[in-house]
């Protein structure tokens, strides 16, 4: 085989087998279990760590996360005038 093609082939494919494997890993774990309520157990679990992993974090304080806004707001603003006074005829 050509040496410049298994410098290429090779890296990629361990980059490929390794991104692949923990999701797949995963969702296997559950299914060999043999007890019903054990799997069960397993495959709730599993939904939980999912659920968690896509819930938003919800901030604590309304006052913070009204502020941010803000702050933000600001900052575009500026941005905007800055833009503005750059791009002349745009």
């Amino acid at each position: 085989m050509d040496s410049t093609l298994l410098k290429f082939a090779l890296p990629a494919l361990i980059a490929v087998l390794m991104s692949a494997g923990p999701a797949s890993a995963l969702e296997q774990n559950c299914r060999f279990i043999q007890a019903k309520a054990d799997r069960e157990a397993c495959y709730k679990r599993q939904e939980e760590e999912l659920a968690a992993r896509r819930k938003p974090a919800t901030p604590t304080d309304e006052s913070k996360t009204l502020e941010s806004v803000r702050q933000m707001r600001q900052d575009d603003e500026a941005v905007y005038r800055s833009i503005h006074g750059i791009c002349r005829g745009c």
